[in-house]
């Protein structure tokens, strides 16, 4: 087990190291090995920084918002992760506000993480370092929040390890708390009392949520390394600010005093500061916000730092009416220091604009240029046929192009190895390009996408069909795709309609080439989609359906057992139900609005709902819902149907795990959990009858994903400490063609989908016995053998109320045969007499309706193979 020391906070203004080894809970559920890979999509989501280690080749990194960091692999070409170890418990250190390279001891990197600043993160933020290039971290926690997916988190980067003498890093943090220190590489942090100014800058200082009233604080930190010897403190070092008035900040003193740059421009704020220490020039990228969606002005400057004179070298100033964006994406060739090139920030129509120049910003070209409307020329061409989605399933009409060369373009970076190489990181992905100077030579050079291995999508639903392609996708922000090889990336993402994001998908269990979605967009845009399509191919090719008016969102949507009709419940709106494929909707009586639908995997007419910790069923096809009388329920969950089996439900939620078996009549808590996020099922192991259960949920205290064989009985935990992947579970589900296959979503490092690595695994079939009930005065029992093993066994006893009126409580005799005896029994209360065994109900499941169930079950140990009782006994009271 990897160990990563935790340093605790001693006081506002430094941290001492308390000597806590931060280990993971030991568990007593036992563990099954397996391999895990992604689902190949490539990217997906906001890369905000990619930092290029200037002293050793090939040593990038990239820093995602809500996805972790990664660190390239050039002999693959691709990107490999390095927080999948992160937890639940802290699950926002995915959010990567800053990210630092040693350029004096390359094994060396930090990391600067918490994704929130307000409650929505309850863990304040934390530096990581490591030793062996982020293989391995320490965590040292902060006294504040940080927040990775917080306005602003393109600006930066903040967090700076000094080239002269390493032991020495500077980070600027957020929301007051200023500049800090650290001189002993990470380990421990003090505040820069003499730095004056925190920063007063934010998007909506009145917003109620607490998210835009964010203040970005501190932004970047450059060292000017002329200022001294190796091994002595940098003594001049630049200092961002996002203030307005007051946005670079100078020491010379090795950070004892500091001052405001005399001259300096005003107005904007600075969202990048890089030095040019061979010609002396500081420059910065300016916007009027803090980005990364927005930004209508701004400019580039050049400070000369032996004169003190400030240069505006803007490729279009903001005095120009052509100036309807911010700048950032500051980088400069090191091998050639007067190229330099800078992004737009933000120019969304008809695209990203990169500016290119070879003399230190006294003249500029464009990448591309206008013509005569609406027609551009273009000094790049664009080859996505690694990742062809990258075009959105668009057609624009000219100036707009699929796909576009990019969005929220805070980085990008020159190589300083190679001035051909350059990446950037857009909103989507991460594109690069191996012959850049070909723009200096009036050629084009060629821009393909550089994401292999990043993955960074917000999954909010799978499904793994009995047949067609093994897994379907909805993804936040890129809507979703069939993925018909699981390591290739997917040709085009959901169209006709296409969402920006996929909230819902279902299949119908009998007949899986029906399938439907529901999903969201921006309706301004296109006010004649629906939030409902249909697939009749497996999710091949879509179509929409009609909607009932008000919907904005996609809510849940449930195909029936044999895709004869849809029971949709959009978000704000009252659930409906079609039969047929969306033509007409009408409503659904009785279910809640923005209750969780789903359907029935065996019966075509019943669908369920949830809403409010109360289970609804409908026998109609969804015109009508009743409340069942199942109590006790979370107040909200996840809950899905078993394929092939009426009325057999589990539910997942804060406090436990829930099962049922007669259509949600009734519930029975699973023991042993203490609390799960979602569930799903996959084939049976061999020589099994029931479907491999998968859920999210915490045993004996440990969250993580585990496997039931055996329907609940006993379960293995399958993943690890080193892939624990965040906030994980949105989405779960098993496949039904290999068992011991699970597709995990996760909230940022994409589709995770696990194999089986340890020896075969075998379930003894045993056959149902037969067993005539005894009935009572208003009750019956059946009893039913579940798995078998030597010197053991498992079984279920059911109990129904046979009467014409309701009963307060049950209880159940038997006599065994053999030297049976219970070991652990759940759903009720056992009493052992000389005669046999009796079972009296739990204190939740006593009272039955007329043709009302309960259940209890229980482990049992036997010295010789179980045989079950002749005869039952069930008494009402």
């Amino acid at each position: 087990m990897r160990r990563r020391l935790l340093i605790l906070l001693a006081t506002a203004t430094l941290l001492l190291v308390a000597g806590v080894v931060r280990m993971s809970p030991v568990s007593a559920v036992a563990s099954d090995p397996y391999t895990y890979k992604n689902v190949r999509i490539d990217g997906g989501g906001f890369v905000p920084g990619i930092i290029f280690n200037p002293s050793e080749r090939d040593l990038i990194y990239a820093r995602t918002d809500i996805g972790g960091a990664y660190r390239w692999n050039p002999s693959t070409r691709s990107w490999k992760p390095l927080l999948d170890w992160v937890g639940w418990d802290k699950w926002g250190y995915n959010g990567v506000i800053s990210l630092a390279t040693d350029t004096v001891d390359t094994d060396r990197v930090y990391a600067a993480v918490g994704m929130y600043t307000n409650s929505w993160d309850p863990n304040n933020g934390a530096i990581l370092r490591s030793t062996d290039k982020g293989d391995n971290w320490q965590v040292t926690e902060l006294p504040f929040k940080l927040g990775g997916n917080m306005p602003g988190r393109g600006m930066g980067e903040a967090l700076a390890v000094d080239p002269n003498d390493n032991s020495v890093l500077y980070f600027g943090a957020p929301n007051g708390n200023g500049l800090w220190r650290s001189t002993n590489h990470g380990a421990t942090w003090s505040e820069v009392t003499s730095f004056p100014n925190p920063g007063n800058y934010a998007q909506d200082p009145n917003d109620p949520n607490g998210y835009l009233s964010h203040e970005p604080g501190v932004l970047w930190v450059t060292y000017d390394p002329r200022s001294s010897a190796a091994g002595s403190a940098t003594r001049t070092i630049y200092v961002g600010v996002a203030d307005k008035d007051n946005s670079v900040y100078r020491t010379t003193d090795a950070g004892a005093t500091w001052q405001r740059v005399a001259g300096q421009p005003t107005g904007y704020l600075p969202h990048k500061g890089v030095l040019d220490p061979e010609n002396g020039y500081l420059y910065i990228a300016t916007s009027d916000t803090g980005g990364p969606y927005d930004g209508a002005k701004g400019d580039v400057w050049r400070y000369t730092t032996a004169t003190g004179a400030w240069t505006q070298i803007s490729p279009i100033p903001s005095s120009s009416e052509d100036d309807y964006f911010g700048y950032s994406g500051l980088t400069i060739d090191r091998r050639n220091p007067s190229t330099i090139m800078v992004a737009t920030q933000i120019s969304w129509w008809p695209d990203v604009i990169f500016f290119r120049s070879t003399d230190s910003g006294a003249t500029w070209t464009r990448v591309w240029d206008w013509t005569s409307y609406p027609n551009r020329s273009f000094r790049y061409t664009m080859d996505i046929s690694e990742n062809p989605w990258l075009t959105f399933g668009g057609n624009p009409q000219p100036p707009e192009t699929a796909p576009k060369l990019g969005w929220m373009t805070e980085s990008l970076e020159i190589d300083p190895f190679d001035s051909d190489r350059m990446m950037y990181g857009t909103g989507a992905t991460v594109y690069g390009s191996e012959n850049l100077t070909r723009w200096d030579t009036g050629g084009q050079f060629t821009i393909k996408p550089m994401a292999r291995g990043l993955e960074e999508t917000a999954v909010l639903d799978l499904i793994s069909p009995p047949s067609g392609a093994p897994l379907v996708s909805g993804l936040g922000d890129i809507a979703g795709f069939r993925h018909t090889d699981l390591d290739a990336v997917p040709p085009t993402m959901f169209t006709s309609p296409t969402f920006t994001s996929t909230t819902s998908l279902d299949y119908a269990e009998q007949n899986s080439s029906v399938m439907v979605r529901a999903g969201n967009f921006t309706d301004a845009d296109r006010p004649d989609d629906s939030h409902v399509a249909f697939s009749t191919d497996g999710g091949a090719t879509w179509f929409q359906g009609s909607e009932p008016g008000g919907v904005d969102e996609g809510g849940t949507v449930a195909a029936a057992a044999d895709g004869s009709r849809f029971v949709w419940a959009p978000k704000g709106v009252a659930p409906v139900y079609s039969a047929g494929y969306g033509n007409t909707w009408q409503p659904a009586s009785g279910l809640p609005t923005d209750a969780v639908v789903e359907s029935d995997r065996a019966d075509p007419m019943t669908f369920y709902g949830l809403s409010g910790g109360r289970l609804y069923r409908s026998t109609d096809g969804g015109a009508t819902f009743a409340a069942t009388p199942a109590t006790g329920l979370p107040t909200s969950g996840k809950f899905k149907a078993v394929p092939g089996r009426e009325g057999d439900l589990w539910l997942a939620g804060e406090g436990g795990l829930w099962r049922s078996t007669d259509g949600g009549t009734s519930f029975s808590a699973v023991p042993g959990i203490s609390g799960s996020v979602n569930i799903g099922f996959g084939k049976a192991a061999p020589g099994g009858t029931y479907m491999a259960v998968f859920a999210v949920a915490t045993i004996d205290g440990v969250t993580g994903l585990y496997r039931s064989d055996d329907a609940g009985a006993s379960w293995v935990r399958i993943n690890d400490d080193e892939h624990q992947w965040g906030n994980m579970g949105e989405a779960l589900t098993g496949d039904p063609r290999v068992h011991g296959r699970v597709y995990l979503g996760t909230n940022g490092r994409g589709i995770i989908y696990g194999d089986r690595t340890g020896p075969p695994v075998t379930v003894t079939p045993t056959a149902t016995p037969t067993v005539t009930p005894t009935s009572g005065a208003g009750c019956a029992a059946t009893y039913e053998v579940g798995n078998q093993w030597p010197g053991g066994f498992q079984a279920e006893v059911t109990v129904t109320n046979t009467g014409a009126s309701a009963i307060n409580g049950w209880t159940v005799t038997w006599t065994w045969a053999g030297d049976e005896q219970i070991t652990q029994l759940w759903n009720g209360t056992v009493s052992r007499t000389v005669a046999g065994v009796s079972v009296r109900n739990a204190a939740y499941n006593g009272n039955l309706s007329p043709n009302g169930t309960a259940s209890f079950g229980f482990n049992g140990g036997s010295g010789a193979t179980h045989t079950p009782p002749a005869t039952l006994t069930c008494t009402p009271s």
